[in-house]
């Protein structure tokens, strides 16, 4: 079976007062490509949009309503936070 994705991911985004399930994100980085192609709901003013950003770690996405920054980190650094 040939992989057509080489990261994906669907998480929620707390908003500023820290609040969960208030957004989402997903992210999809196809094999062959340098481009995440990204739909989300911003938690603070509830704008949902698609976009097409260069792949790099850290990534984020500035909302282009509010001008929220959503951060996606790697979830090994989200586990240790919460120990």
């Amino acid at each position: 079976m040939e992989r057509r994705f080489k990261y994906v991911t669907n998480r929620t985004i707390p908003n500023k007062a820290g609040e969960e399930n208030k957004g989402k994100i997903r992210v999809l980085v196809r094999v062959n490509s340098d481009d995440a192609e990204a739909d989300y709901e911003c938690p603070e003013c509830s704008d949902k949009r698609h976009v097409v950003k260069e792949w790099k770690r850290p990534f984020n996405i500035k909302c282009e309503n509010c001008g929220f920054l959503m951060r996606l980190p790697k979830l090994k650094s989200k586990k240790k936070k919460k120990k």
